[in-house]
């Protein structure tokens, strides 16, 4: 019965429809809406468990300022490893760069490397886009490292994920296979190769196509699979990096685990976007680096261990008839099922259907094309109706279908001619401007709406039907009481079975959403203003609790602290010096001149002793004329010595101070970490005592809190002060 004369159109509109979604698709311009499809399918999908195989340690814009560095330094580095390795995970991969040591703590570093054999460290492989980071030398000599290279489409969204990239002949792993496979160690599941398929225990991979899915043409270099990432409500637990420094945090959360390290800063910018980004009920919000990694590893290992499935697609044969398919039934729906308005009704039925069988597809782990069948079921629709509508020849008919198809949108929609008439009107638009449809058919916006808003209504026209393409703006609208809204007005151009031109038009009343992100922005601002103000006020306290006011040094509870720092961080092979000055004659000069003048002296020996020492070195005011110098790393006594007689020739050059020329000089006790004690009041202590002495040998001088260890003379240090701070074994200016 299909092959009757009177049934050839319905397969002539099927095949050529197809056939030209098919061109369509083959240049890829159904590339972009089917990965948008794609994305939303994700979004839709319902929110999984999180992966409890996976633990995050992030390292925030907090940990960072607590820190006060970035890169993190190598000690610091290496005393998060120490700490994670403690809690016995099965693996630890460290995203962060390491190819150049970063201040303290490199050997440490090196060690901790050498000695945690299920540490994973990352490497940038060399691409079109940018140079290789190189890897951590120590982990490459140990093959425990793993490219962390992406692949990103032209939307900027992550898709896919690389197992394997050739370069120069030698054959490199991926950061997630790496760590997937060291969790997989005690299970007694490796990898095997049999051709260009790859075995993981049960799961067996195959390379995607250049053609996959809904790509065409795709750059699929190296050995690349589908992405199948969590739902971002399914978030990894986490740790901050501070949470484990301090050891705030039960180790079984991380025992038998694998652990990522990697930063979720802002500021570094390490992110990306997935199908989750975005979109109808996406969270907008692109993913950190380390984020990405974890949902790589957790999408091998849960296909391994719980058999969730990746994600497949059919063969390149099925796709052109799945197409061919439903091109055929929406023509078939027209054609067979009169009058036109129950087919539409059909047509809707079956675009449904057919969204609804690619979503459940999805659920099992399959990737069916809906937006070129959709397509094609559509344009078969709109084909066929034409066709229809020509054969009848009836302009009324073709009128009252379109009336019945946008009268079940729930948005006002409006349908006018060339010359600008309205000619079909559903039920929304008529109550939306507050006008019976009869009154408002064959009439044009000048008769309802003011001048502005009706010449801004013809020009929006207009543009469409001289450029013949789809455009959306946003304007003004004064319905029948006189209240206006702000809508969006999304205009396209059809052709009806008479091939006449119309112009529909489909508005959105957007005044709320424009008064909430109006009163967003106000919150905003006001927020950045409290903020500010918040931040202000911290560094307002800040310096009244660890600064002294007139001279701006280190008050007694900042020094306290800095000094039982420096002893903490003391290193075995060197000493910390603790020197106690006191101003010799300054009461005389205070009494003399004034206090007036006492303070700017004050001021004026506390920036010269600022500028005779190392940026690293501590200066502090305890009160009166009493400083205290905090000299960490010291090599040597000698180097104190020569530190000391630095100190006193500064402050006794002359002072010239609102005309006057004072003379002023220092005595100067000196104790030592640890050879005097080891904690700080009693170094604190000593060196008072020694002080002392100085004054009653005769000022201008220094003494040690044991004075057998003053050697009989000292050279004159060759470094000059730098704003940089000093490393540990630099030479005492």
């Amino acid at each position: 019965m299909l092959l009757k004369r009177e049934h050839r159109p319905l397969w002539k509109v099927s095949l050529v429809i197809s056939a030209s979604i098919l061109l369509l698709r083959y240049f890829g311009l159904l590339q972009a809406p089917e990965l948008a499809m794609l994305d939303q399918m994700f979004r839709l999908r319902p929110i999984e468990a999180a992966d409890p195989r996976i633990v995050l340690v992030t390292i925030s814009d907090a940990d960072i300022r607590q820190i006060q560095a970035w890169p993190i330094p190598d000690q610091v580095l290496a005393n998060l490893i120490e700490r994670v390795r403690t809690a016995e995970p099965r693996a630890i991969g460290l995203t962060l760069y390491r190819d150049l040591s970063v201040g303290e703590g490199q050997a440490e570093l090196e060690r901790i490397f050498a000695t945690t054999p299920n540490l994973i460290g990352t490497e940038k492989l060399p691409d079109n886009e940018s140079a290789a980071v190189a890897p951590p030398t120590t982990l490459e000599r140990q093959q425990q490292v793993g490219f962390n290279n992406v692949v990103i489409d032209a939307d900027n969204v992550v898709r896919r994920s690389l197992l394997f990239l050739q370069l120069k002949q030698e054959l490199h792993r991926s950061f997630a296979l790496k760590l997937a496979l060291k969790y997989l160690e005690p299970e007694s599941i490796g990898l095997r190769a049999r051709g260009t398929q790859v075995e993981i225990g049960s799961l067996k991979l195959l390379p995607i196509a250049s053609q996959v899915g809904g790509y065409m043409r795709a750059d699929v270099g190296g050995y690349q699979i589908l992405a199948n990432p969590r739902s971002p409500a399914a978030a990894f637990e986490s740790l901050s990096l501070s949470q484990v420094l301090s050891g705030e945090f039960d180790p079984e959360i991380m025992r038998d685990r694998v652990v990522l390290i990697g930063s979720t800063s802002d500021s570094v910018r390490d992110v990306f976007y997935t199908s989750y980004s975005g979109g109808l009920g996406g969270n907008s919000l692109p993913i950190s680096g380390v984020e990405l990694q974890a949902q790589f590893v957790s999408q091998l290992l849960s296909a391994v261990l719980d058999q969730r499935p990746l994600l497949h697609v059919p063969p390149e044969g099925f796709k052109i008839l799945w197409l061919w398919l439903w091109c055929w039934v929406g023509a078939a729906l027209c054609w067979w099922v009169r009058p036109l308005e129950r087919s539409a009704v059909r047509v809707g039925v079956a675009s449904l259907g057919l969204m609804l069988i690619c979503y459940v597809a999805f659920l099992l782990g399959y990737w069916l094309p809906l937006v070129p069948p959709l397509s094609a079921l559509l344009s078969a629709t709109i084909a066929m109706t034409g066709r229809i509508a020509r054969q009848e020849g009836e302009l009324k008919k073709s009128k009252e279908f379109l009336n019945s198809i946008i009268n079940t949108i729930p948005d006002p929609v409006f349908v006018k001619n060339q010359s600008h008439r309205w000619i079909v009107l559903n039920r929304a638009f008529a109550h939306f401007i507050g006008y019976p449809i009869d009154v408002l058919l064959e009439k044009t916006d000048f008769d309802f709406f003011p001048a502005q808003e009706a010449n801004r209504f013809w020009e929006q026209d207009q543009l469409t039907f001289q450029r013949g393409t789809q455009q959306e703006t946003e304007e003004e609208f004064t319905d029948a009481k006189g209240v206006t809204y702000l809508i969006a007005t999304k205009r396209s151009l059809h052709r009806d079975a008479a091939g006449n031109v119309f112009l529909v038009g489909v508005i959105r009343d957007i005044t709320r959403r424009k008064q909430v992100e109006e009163e967003l922005r106000r919150t905003a601002a006001e927020l950045v203003q409290s903020n500010a103000e918040l931040q202000q006020a911290k560094e307002d306290l800040t310096r009244l609790a660890f600064y002294d006011l007139l001279t701006g040094l280190a008050n007694r509870k900042l020094l306290q602290e800095r000094l039982s720092s420096a002893l903490t961080w003391a290193n075995p092979n060197q000493m910390v010096a603790v020197l106690f000055l006191d101003l010799d004659g300054f009461k005389q000069i205070n009494d003399t001149y004034g206090h007036h003048i006492g303070d700017l002296l004050l001021r004026t020996v506390a920036q010269r002793l600022l500028g005779c020492l190392r940026s690293s070195d501590t200066v502090a005011r305890l009160g009166g004329d009493e400083f205290v110098v905090v000299l960490p790393g010291i090599p040597s006594i000698s180097d104190v010595i020569c530190v000391a007689d630095k100190i006193l020739l500064t402050l006794s050059q002359k002072i010239v101070l609102q005309g006057e020329l004072l003379s002023i000089s220092t005595s100067v006790g000196i104790s030592l970490y640890p050879i005097d004690s080891i904690t700080p009041s009693d170094l604190l202590k000593q060196a008072d005592a020694a002080m002392y002495r100085a004054k009653q040998r005769g000022k201008n001088c220094y003494e040690f809190h044991q004075t057998g260890l003053m050697p009989a003379d000292c050279e004159e240090p060759s470094l000059v002060p730098s704003s940089e701070p000093a490393a540990a074994s630099e030479t005492i200016r």
